[in-house]
Parts: structure tokens; C-alpha cells; sequence
């Protein structure tokens, strides 16, 4: 199994930064004349925010090489023997097919609105069709589920601290996001935020 893992995990992170960023960045650019990559150079909150989710993305990527060009470091990232079972590696693959398909789904949803970052310069639609009818942050939760998935077929400290890191970067993000989206679209967005899920 686990010379597969080194051969699927490089593919799906490739296939997850070319489907969920690289086109959707292409698609919606063409459509408002201006990058939909919003990510704030400033030292406040969503400034730091953005500098550490960036780290936090080049952690996943560079772990996810060092596992297929490396095999035998894997040690080094203080694996957790027992879970290392081929049941929950399944389930591990299952949640990233599944992650992959929801945030895409999600991002399709999303059409012109979709940002990366806070665009406090041009105001978008507030999405609540599709995906959204049930989740706030459907994006979000596929890349919670994601970083899981991940813990699930290489359950070790690193990946453990991907995952704990991650969400809780993720959950301070949400709601600078929710601030912003409160004071944009006032009481539109309050009444979808009263009525739909912050995840699911």
C-alpha cells in the first residue's frame, strides 16, 4: 500500500492546487479584470492570517513530497503506530475523493464571488445557492476534511499538528470572513447566517 500512497499522495495534491486555485483563479479573474487572490500584505489579523496559512500550505506540500521521494524519513515525523491500518487508510482516500468533489462543487458554486483572502474593494454576491443552501463555509470544511483524510493515511505527529493547526487557522479565518460579510451585506447575510450552518 504504501508505495501507492507515495505515488497517490503527490497526484492529488497537484490535482487539488491545479482544480481548486489555479483554474478557479483563471476563470473568475476573466470574468472581474482583476486576480480573485486577495491575500492582505498588511500586519493586521488578516494579514498575519494569510502569511500563516501560506506556511501551512507549504508544510502540506513539502511533507507530502518528502513522503514519496523519501519513504524510510517517515520515521523522523513520529508515526502513530496504531493506527496505521489498512481500514482507516481507505477511509483516508475515500474523504480526499470526497473533499476534492465537495470544494469543487463548492468553488462552482461560488462563480464570480469566489476570492481567496477578504476583497474589501469590490463587493461580491452573497452566495446561498447550491452547496451553500447547507454549509456557510462549504470550501472550509472540504479542506478540514482534506488535511483529515491525510492524518487518516499517514497518522503521525506531523500530520496531527497539520490538522489541529489547520482547523484552528481555519476557524479564526471564518470568522474575520463572517465580520466582514456582517458589515457588507447587513441583515441579507445575518438571516442566512441564523438559518444555515457554519459547516454543516
Amino acid at each position: 500500500m504504501n508505495q501507492y500512497l507515495t505515488i497517490i499522495l503527490p497526484l492529488y495534491i497537484v490535482l487539488y492546487f491545479i482544480l481548486l486555485l489555479v483554474i478557479p483563479a483563471g476563470v473568475v479573474s476573466k470574468k472581474i479584470g482583476k486576480s480573485p487572490i486577495v491575500l492582505s500584505p498588511s500586519d493586521d489579523a488578516h494579514g498575519l492570517i494569510a502569511k500563516y496559512f501560506m506556511v501551512w500550505m507549504i508544510l502540506v506540500a513539502v511533507y507530502i513530497l518528502i513522503y514519496a521521494v523519501y519513504p524510510s524519513g517517515y520515521s523522523f515525523f513520529l508515526p502513530i503506530r496504531y493506527l496505521e491500518h489498512t481500514t482507516l487508510i481507505n477511509s483516508g482516500l475515500i474523504i480526499l475523493a470526497l473533499s476534492l468533489i465537495w470544494t469543487s462543487a463548492a468553488q462552482i458554486n461560488m462563480q464570480a464571488s469566489w476570492r481567496v483572502g477578504i476583497d474589501e474593494k469590490q463587493k461580491t454576491d452573497l452566495v446561498r445557492r447550491g452547496i451553500f443552501r447547507f454549509s456557510r463555509n462549504p470550501i472550509y470544511l472540504g479542506m478540514i476534511t482534506a488535511i483529515m483524510g491525510l492524518f487518516l493515511i499517514t497518522p503521525n505527529g506531523f500530520t496531527l499538528l497539520l490538522f489541529v493547526s489547520g482547523y484552528i487557522m481555519i476557524q479564526i479565518q471564518i470568522r474575520l470572513e463572517e465580520e466582514f460579510l456582517s458589515s457588507t451585506h447587513g441583515q441579507i447575510y445575518l438571516d442566512y447566517k441564523s438559518s444555515v450552518r457554519r459547516f454543516i
